[in-house]
């Protein structure tokens, strides 16, 4: 994929606060970053029943507010981000969160305008009218069908209902963020500072050898820098639980914003755990017969899902599966080629995965 400038810049990001946000949304989609989802539901235990059911009805369709953490003044850790929320009324503060107010950026197509001014137009005019109309469901179903989520018509009909009550929607939706920080949070943020700080120093000094298509590879652990994150200008921010996905988000049409993963492969998500999850994944991810003969042929040559699905005599739609699997454990490389997308192997990563094992089994051992 080719780049539209030659040399964009390269800024850097940091705060804890975008861990608040993103751990809560990795502890309420726990399946899509390979995590328990008991131990996720045990998590979310710890928050009152209110909050906490708010919080499950409102979080399956909710992203991480990428541009209001970035627009938070220094430090940006948890007890600003909460503080700056408080200082928004409560029927304003989803708004805000969600950048409502905000227009669409003007690198965006004629259908991505669109599609960003009905999705914001619809949530204000609930949140003024105080009631949402059936075909406002429909909308978003069709946003999130197209987006293959399966965010079922129910948990949208839920979330608007709560859209159109906006001072309690804002009063509750801080009370469950304070309410998580105290319960989870407040030690967490403790654990995981060290590993973004070091995440963040060593992407730092990546950038300082390897082209910006090298780099964006490397910290998206599989993700090749195509036209959908055409920008001039990179701002990069290291997370923690989210690894080894990203988040991205166009801050503005020269702007784009990109969270990375940053926890090692010997660390496990899950505090106190011993097992690195990073580990268990990729060889789930390889026990498998199916995702074995992925690799094979992709090992060969890039294939698009579609390509893999008549190969392997397979429903796209299973092979997608797969390769999420694949992806999630950075055994696969992902570009888009006219608007598909294209998968790779990572050799490299095939053999950071033995070498992982035959350091956690060369490890001190448990008592």
């Amino acid at each position: 994929m080719s780049q539209a400038n030659a040399s964009p810049s390269i800024e850097w990001d940091f705060g804890t606060a975008y861990e608040l946000f993103a751990s809560l949304h990795v502890l309420h989609h726990p399946g899509h970053f390979g995590l328990r989802p008991s131990w996720a539901a045990g998590v979310r235990s710890r928050i009152p029943p209110a909050e906490r059911k708010f919080m499950e009805e409102m979080f399956p369709i909710l992203g991480v507010p990428l541009q209001w953490l970035h627009d938070l003044p220094a430090p940006k850790d948890a007890i600003s981000a909460l503080w700056a929320l408080k200082q928004i009324p409560p029927a304003q503060r989803m708004i805000h969160l969600q950048k409502l107010d905000k227009p669409a950026h003007e690198g965006a197509t004629a259908e991505e305008t669109a599609k960003f001014k009905q999705f914001h137009e619809t949530l204000l005019r609930i949140t003024s009218e105080r009631a949402w109309k059936p075909e406002d469901v429909d909308f978003f179903v069709k946003i999130f069908r197209h987006k293959n989520e399966g965010v079922k018509r129910e948990a949208i009909e839920r979330a608007l209902s709560w859209w159109s009550r906006p001072e309690e929607m804002g009063e509750i939706m801080f009370s469950a963020l304070q309410a998580y920080y105290q319960a989870f949070f407040e030690e967490e943020e403790k654990r995981v500072l060290p590993y973004l700080r070091a995440g963040l120093d060593r992407a730092q000094a990546l950038a300082t050898r390897l082209p910006l298509n090298e780099l964006f590879l490397e910290l998206s652990q599989g993700v090749q820098l195509g036209d959908e994150f055409i920008a001039s200008k990179f701002v990069f921010a290291p997370a923690f639980w989210t690894t080894p996905l990203i988040f991205f988000e166009k801050l503005d049409a020269d702007t784009q914003l990109i969270v990375f993963g940053t926890r090692p492969a010997d660390v496990s998500a899950v505090p106190g755990e011993t097992i690195p999850d990073g580990l268990v994944r990729s060889l789930k991810a390889l026990a498998d017969p199916t995702r074995l003969k992925i690799l094979f042929y992709l090992s060969r040559e890039s294939l698009t899902p579609s390509e893999l699905a008549r190969k392997l005599q397979l429903r796209a739609p299973t092979v997608i599966h797969h390769l999420n699997d694949l992806r999630l454990a950075s055994l696969v490389e992902l570009s888009m080629e006219h608007g598909e997308k294209r998968y790779a192997i990572r050799q490299q990563a095939l053999g950071a995965t033995f070498d992982n094992l035959s350091a956690f089994l060369q490890g001190s051992s448990e008592e």
